[in-house]
């Protein structure tokens, strides 16, 4: 009995803590965080990768050591394997954020900011031209092969972090807010283009209205800012569309390597 259960505890919590690193991504990685896929799912996904996976991380001994952990070792264990996932999660969201942030400036100044509605993929309210550039970030992130890339870059981890020995320096924070400050500079970027354009409309319309005072400037500058803003979107989608697969290879570069800078060491 001891032996049996010796032998299980050795196959179990490997198991247990290489699911938990995996199981971290559904905090924040596109696809695998999103609220629309049944928590089970994702639970029995994550264990079938875990088991899938485990061969190789045995081979390569960076489990070694696992199956003897007690109890409260495990459980400090656990939770820095969430936090290496979630990071990695979170570092993959970026330019799905990053189009997001652009698409609610440019909606905010095309005045299509108050039509907002629930996206259960998002998990949140968002308006059209939100919903539009968050997909077509998300399209583009699955065509360039971002989800086998994160999932990559958790079992590359294992080279770099061992089981538990992700170090919570000041590195991790530096790491998340300089993520952030590019995501909203990459929005900017993007809006750009429209704000200059909705800019010179706004100036055109104010001309209009001191000359000829007789127009009704809000029946006719609204239908015209959008049009305008709809325009540029359409004139500028192949622009877009570089600078987004740019930034997408910019961070998934990062996502392979940032556990090499953040001090983080193998045990």
């Amino acid at each position: 009995m001891t032996t049996a259960m010796t032998g299980l505890g050795a196959t179990v919590l490997p198991l247990l803590l290489v699911a938990a690193r995996l199981g971290g991504l559904a905090l924040f990685a596109p696809v695998f965080g999103s609220p629309v896929i049944v928590g089970r799912v994702k639970i029995l996904f994550f264990i079938g990768m875990a088991a899938a996976a485990m061969p190789v991380l045995s081979a390569s001994g960076a489990l070694a050591g696992s199956e003897n952990m007690g109890l409260w070792v495990l459980m400090a264990s656990l939770a820095l394997e969430i936090v290496v996932g979630a990071l990695i999660g979170f570092i993959a969201l970026i330019p799905l954020f990053a189009m997001q942030t652009g698409g609610l400036v440019m909606a905010q100044q095309m005045g299509l900011g108050f039509a907002r509605f629930y996206n259960p993929a998002m998990g949140g309210e968002a308006d059209v031209l939100e919903n539009m550039l968050f997909l077509f970030a998300l399209v583009t992130f699955i065509a360039m092969g971002g989800i086998d890339w994160t999932v990559l870059a958790v079992l590359n981890s294992y080279h770099y972090v061992g089981i538990g020995s992700l170090q919570l320096d000041d590195g991790i924070p530096m790491l998340l807010s300089g993520l952030v400050m590019a995501a909203i500079e990459m929005g900017m970027r993007v809006a750009a283009p429209l704000l200059a354009l909705v800019f010179l409309e706004t100036v055109a319309i104010g001309f209009i209205a001191k000359t000829v005072p007789q127009l009704n400037i809000l029946s006719l500058g609204f239908p015209i800012r959008i049009m305008v803003g709809i325009g540029t979107l359409i004139a500028g989608i192949a622009i877009l569309s570089e600078v987004l697969v740019e930034f997408i290879d910019d961070i998934l570069g990062l996502m392979m390597t940032w556990y090499q800078d953040a001090g983080v060491s193998n045990g």
